[in-house]
C-alpha cells in the first residue's frame, strides 16, 4: 500500500493498550555481539525462550535477516515454541531493540483497520551507528503485512511512550526533550506529533529515567499503565540508591496528575530489584520492563528470589486473569534492556 498523507488521527486511528487483543508479537533477532561485550553467547538462546513463551498464546514475528533464520528456528524449537505460531520475515536489521525501531501500529475505530505508524529512528540520539536498516524496519513490516503506512518526520521510540488505549500517553521529559532527537520541536510541538500520529489527546509528563538507561530515560523503565485509569510505578525505597530521587519525584507527579475529567490515577507501587552491574557498569534493570501478552505478562526477573517474587505478586494484582511468567533476564540487561525492549506487540483487527 502507498504511504498516507493524512494523519492516522484525522482519519480515526489510535494505538490501543498493550492488554488490547494482539495479533502477534514483534522480536528483532539479536546478531550484534557489540550490544552484549563479552557475554553475546547466551542471548539467542534468551531470545528464542522468549520467542517460545510467547508463541504458546500467539503469533511470533521475527525480523531476521534470511542467513540466521536456520540456528533461529533450531534454538526456537528447542526452546519448546510452537512453530505453527513464528513467522520469519527476510528483514535485515542493525540491532535487536524492536520496541524502539520497529513499527508503532495503530487501529481504526470505526473499521478496526491496524496500520503501521513510521517515525524517524536514530539509535537513541545517534549514538550507536549504523541504523539504517533498523530505521527501515516499519516500512518492511508495512509492506510485508500488505498495512497503510503513515511515515512521521518526528523521532520517536515505542520505549519512550505508553499508552491507556483511551487518550492518554505516558512519556519523559529527560528523552523526549532531549535535543539529540528533535532540537528544533518545542513541547508543544512533540505533543502535537503524538496527537497526531496516536490519536492522544492528553500527554502526562514525568521527569528523569532510572540510572544505567542509555536511551536518555525511557518510560517503560518506570511507570506503565495497567489500566484506562491506572499505572504501575517503580519505587526504590533505598535513600542512598542513584535511583531514589528521580523515582520519587516521578511518583509525586504521578500522584498530582488529574485525568481529563478531573480524577485522579491509581498508582500502584512496584519495587526495584537489587542494583544489577556489568563489569563495574550500572544496569538499568527494572521490573516495569514487562511484556503484556494475549493471556499473559511476561516479567523480567534478576535472580534475586524474594524481588522477584514481589515484583511478580505487584503485577499479578494490576492483571487480574493474566498468568505473570518471570523470564530470566539477568544476562539479556547486559545490552541494557529486557523484554519491553526488544518487543513490539502488533494488535488484532476484528475478525
Amino acid at each position: 500500500m502507498p504511504a498516507a498523507t493524512q494523519s492516522p488521527a484525522a482519519l480515526g486511528f489510535r494505538m490501543p493498550a498493550e492488554w488490547e487483543p494482539q495479533e502477534a508479537v514483534w522480536l528483532s533477532w539479536p546478531h550484534r555481539r557489540s550490544t552484549w561485550p563479552g557475554a553475546f553467547r547466551p542471548i539467542p538462546g534468551v531470545f528464542a525462550r522468549i520467542a517460545a513463551e510467547i508463541s504458546l498464546r500467539q503469533k511470533v514475528r521475527l525480523n531476521i535477516a534470511h542467513p540466521l533464520q536456520k540456528r533461529a528456528r533450531l534454538l526456537i524449537e528447542r526452546a519448546g515454541a510452537d512453530l505453527s505460531r513464528v513467522e520469519f520475515y527476510d528483514h535485515p536489521t542493525n540491532d535487536a531493540w524492536c520496541r524502539d525501531h520497529g513499527p508503532i501500529f495503530v487501529r481504526r475505530g470505526r473499521t478496526g483497520e491496524v496500520a503501521v505508524t513510521d517515525w524517524q529512528y536514530n539509535a537513541w540520539g545517534g549514538k550507536y551507528p549504523p541504523f539504517d536498516l533498523d530505521n527501515r524496519i516499519p516500512a518492511r513490516v508495512a509492506r510485508a503485512l500488505g498495512m497503510r503506512r503513515f511515515p512521521r518526520r518526528m523521532v520517536l521510540e515505542g520505549g519512550s511512550i505508553d499508552v491507556n488505549g483511551r487518550g492518554l500517553l505516558l512519556t519523559t521529559e529527560a528523552c523526549l526533550l532531549h535535543p539529540n532527537r528533535n532540537p528544533t520541536l518545542t513541547r508543544e510541538d512533540i505533543e502535537q506529533g503524538l496527537r497526531e500520529g496516536l490519536g492522544v489527546r492528553t500527554v502526562l509528563w514525568l521527569g528523569d529515567g532510572i540510572a544505567g538507561d542509555d536511551t536518555d530515560g525511557h518510560v517503560d523503565d518506570m511507570t506503565r499503565f495497567f489500566s484506562e485509569h491506572g499505572v504501575v510505578t517503580a519505587v526504590e525505597r533505598d535513600r542512598l540508591d542513584v535511583n531514589h530521587r528521580p523515582l520519587a519525584e516521578n511518583l509525586s507527579r504521578l500522584r498530582d496528575a488529574r485525568l481529563p475529567g478531573g480524577g485522579r490515577l491509581q498508582v500502584v507501587e512496584l519495587p526495584m530489584p537489587a542494583a544489577c552491574q556489568h563489569r563495574g557498569q550500572r544496569l538499568p534493570a527494572s521490573y516495569a520492563n514487562f511484556l503484556v501478552i494475549n493471556g499473559a505478562v511476561l516479567m523480567p526477573a534478576f535472580r534475586q528470589p524474594r524481588r522477584d517474587r514481589r515484583a511478580a505478586e505487584v503485577l499479578a494484582s494490576c492483571f487480574p486473569g493474566r498468568a505473570v511468567v518471570p523470564i530470566d533476564c539477568l544476562e539479556l540487561v547486559w545490552g541494557l534492556g529486557t523484554l519491553h525492549c526488544i518487543s513490539q506487540q502488533e494488535p488484532a483487527s476484528p475478525s
